[in-house]
């Protein structure tokens, strides 16, 4: 049965359409278990159409639907159960359809199949004997349904984009999705980026050994101008992490790199497009065959570095590309020197094909505030350059020829934006204070230098997470202490005195770093954050001394975060090794040290339960509710089977977090919440009412979440808390919570 199982299953994956994947279904099923019909129905707009028969009459096919209401395959779809009968006739919701010509088929078994909770359609087997079929028989359509579920799900999509196609040719409005990669809106005219030049350039032998190298040379020494240029840039603009980059691609034209090799090959007897086509396709195929993600996004990193030399070779006069308007730039990959080679007020968005949402071109997206899309899937079927579109990152949506209404709606909708950032901004220099006086502090999650500066000095009381493993990710390998102080002191000097909490290497799950590789079957309950660097103590050590010798002479408050702490030993282990830091650094400081203090994240579960014994050991604890979500109801957010089962409004949630927050309270150990919950106008709410008065979130939220909290109650919100927590799902609580802000009228905030 397995076996046959398989057989039917890859066949319909792998038929090149819709309507021969279900062909092949009904016929193999029908062969398989040996009877006289076999049939399929597809939901189409709630009704149920004949969309492959072997028994029933082949004209009837795309002809014939069944509203869910009638009919026995209607019934199984509505109730989503199977349906096995001696004899179909005798049942209340038989429905004789003349032109199918079914009426001399007695037994009947029907299944739903479902996927992702929703009924795809009905899978039915006939026979003109009146029986039962056998519990056998049942388990064997059931299985198949099951397993077809995502395969027909996948060819309807697939028949979904070839409709796409036409409906780009006949202008009509069609709609694309992906994963964000920086949230935003935008309308502009698309721009198509194709690779002029192939990476993979043919086997050409070199006549001038000597020309070829002198080639070499100048093509390596306009690129690394241009690299150094785009690093200089964003230096100056105080985006050393994105200027890192940069820095790191021209290291990798040196001698001693990739440089060296592309003379090695010329030495071959190549030419030097060859040479470096060469050198660059070895290694873009071996990151590629990575297991890791991450690495096999360095590929790109390659790839772009490769096709800038091949341009100075090939192309070397190149005009670079000018813009007289904005533009939605879409292509298979987009890389940071791509990005780079763009004025920012000229680039409306970004839309991928490749790529993940740790990718360097992904980081630098969000560090400009473009809105971007990767993950877009057959994005080059159609020719989609000059189309009007509209990208709406926050849903991972891109709308290409949208109608006029449809783009009024959005334009009218960003003007609105627009305007009530306006409004919100007006107050952002104002404290945080409730109508009855509370006062919550508003910090800012970074992990750029760039914008800092200006968030802080805009109204953010300090930086309450600052993601130091987006330093680790940027570079080629780990950073000195040196080069570690160096970013950590213009992070507490854009404080300007405020409170700073670095939290210390937090990679590993779905943020591994390129030059450490860690391939494990399940990475978000694998080695990674404490774990990680307690068992490398060396690396744990450099960045806390590189932490400690930062804050010297600092005006800020330097505050340092333990990720991902499961047990009290890890946090023991971890303050040994900050003693030790710290003693190192006062022994070699003219100045004595001002000691820092030491907390740790709250995203384990178990840990939850031994607050007051962390407080014996710590000075405060921050609550990281995007892991503590995602473990405390066993879903992985990235997964987009379950992913619709994460929900960090989930009053079982919500209870664990008023826990955390009482038990803060009672053992006095300051807390702050960090996740993107303390962001949201709906999920500050929450925390304010559950008597969290510490929230930190992304720079987008800040302004609006200060304007929201001055005109809200405490006691009202903690009054509403009691009703929240007895809700039975989180649908229920964000009605609640809207209600709540219609009444006050606010519901315009969301």
């Amino acid at each position: 049965m397995l076996n046959t199982l398989r057989d039917i299953t890859q066949a319909v994956a792998s038929a090149p359409n819709l309507e021969q994947a279900l062909t092949l279904l009904v016929t193999q099923t029908k062969q398989a278990m040996n009877t006289d019909c076999c049939s399929i129905y597809l939901l189409e707009q709630q009704q149920l159409l004949l969309s492959a028969t072997d028994g029933l009459l082949a004209s009837a096919v795309g002809q014939v639907s069944v509203p869910l209401d009638q009919a026995l395959v209607g019934l199984v779809a509505q109730k989503e159960e199977v349906l096995n009968l001696a004899n179909a006739h005798l049942h209340p919701r038989f429905k004789l359809i003349p032109e199918v010509c079914e009426e001399h088929y007695q037994a009947f078994l029907a299944v739903p199949v479902v996927y992702q909770k929703a009924v795809v359609g009905v899978l039915v087997v006939q026979q003109t004997e009146a029986r039962l079929f056998s519990e056998h028989e049942e388990s064997f359509l059931m299985t198949l349904a099951a397993q077809l579920a995502m395969a027909i799900s996948s060819q309807k999509q697939k028949q979904q984009r070839y409709k796409n196609y036409g409906a780009i040719q006949a202008q009509h409005q069609i709609l694309y999705h992906g994963k964000t990669a920086s949230k935003g809106i935008a309308i502009a005219y698309g721009l198509v980026l194709g690779a002029e030049i192939a990476i993979a350039q043919p086997d050409l032998p070199c006549d001038n050994l000597d020309e070829e190298l002198a080639r070499l040379e100048s093509a390596l020494q306009r690129s690394r101008d241009d690299l150094s240029v785009m690093a200089s840039r964003f230096e100056h603009e105080l985006n050393q992490d994105i200027s890192s980059i940069f820095t790191a691609m021209q290291m990798l034209l040196d001698d001693a790199s990739l440089g060296g090799e592309f003379r090695q090959s010329i030495n071959q007897g190549w030419r030097a497009e060859t040479a470096v086509s060469r050198v660059c396709c070895a290694y873009i195929l071996q990151f590629e065959n990575m297991e890791d993600v991450y690495l096999k996004g360095r590929a790109a990193d390659i790839r772009d570095l490769g096709m800038r030399v091949l341009r100075q070779l090939i192309e070397p006069e190149r005009v670079a590309l000018t813009l007289d308007k904005p533009v939605i730039l879409l292509a298979r990959e987009v890389t940071t020197g791509m990005l780079a080679e763009f004025s920012p007020q000229k680039l409306a968005g970004i839309v991928t094909e490749w790529g993940g949402t740790n990718s360097h071109a992904a980081i630098l997206a969000r560090a400009l505030g473009i809105p971007a899309l990767v993950g877009v899937e057959q994005l080059f079927d159609a020719d989609l350059n000059n189309k009007l579109m509209v990208i709406n990152a926050n849903r991972g949506q891109l709308l290409v020829s949208p109608s006029p209404a449809v783009v009024s709606e959005y334009r009218m909708l960003i003007s609105a934006e627009k305007a009530l950032a306006k409004e919100y901004a007006a107050e952002l220099a104002l404290p945080t204070c409730t109508l009855d006086g509370y006062r919550i502090q508003l910090y800012l999650n970074a992990g750029l230098i760039s914008g800092v500066v200006n968030d802080l000095a805009n109204g953010a009381d300090g930086i309450g997470l600052y993601r130091t493993e987006i330093l680790f990710m940027l570079q080629q390998s780990f950073p000195s202490e040196a080069e570690q102080m160096a970013v950590y002191q213009q992070v507490l000097s854009a404080a300007n005195g405020k409170r700073v909490v670095l939290r210390t290497l937090d990679v590993g799950g779905d943020k591994p770093l390129p030059y450490f590789p860690i391939n494990e079957d399940n990475p978000f309950l694998g080695w990674r954050g404490i774990r990680l660097s307690l068992d490398h103590p060396e690396l744990f050590l450099i960045q806390i001394r590189a932490m400690l010798r930062a804050s010297i002479g600092q005006a800020s408050e330097l505050y340092i975060l333990l990720p991902m702490v499961s047990c009290l030993d890890e946090v023991e282990q971890a303050l040994a090794i900050f003693d030790q830091a710290w003693q190192e650094i006062n022994l070699d400081s003219e100045v004595l040290l001002r000691r820092p203090k030491v907390g740790a994240m709250i995203e384990v579960p178990a840990i939850l339960y031994q607050i007051d014994q962390l407080a014996q050991l710590l000075d405060f604890v921050s609550v990281g509710t995007n892991d503590l979500t995602q473990y405390l109801l066993a879903v992985d957010r990235n997964n987009p089977r379950v992913s619709s089962l994460y929900d960090s409004y989930h009053p079982g949630f919500l209870r664990a977090l008023r826990r955390a927050s009482f038990d803060c309270q009672q053992n006095q150990l300051e807390v702050s919440v960090c996740g993107e919950l303390a962001g949201e106008t709906l999920g500050a709410l929450i925390l304010v009412a559950m008597g969290f008065d510490k929230l930190s979130m992304n720079q987008g939220s800040l302004a609006r979440v200060n304007y929201l909290l001055r005109r809200i109650s405490r006691t009202d919100l903690s009054a509403m808390l009691e009703q929240i927590l007895r809700l039975h799902d989180g649908n229920a609580v964000r009605q609640h919570l809207l209600m709540f802000l219609d009444q006050r009228g606010l519901a315009g905030l969301i």
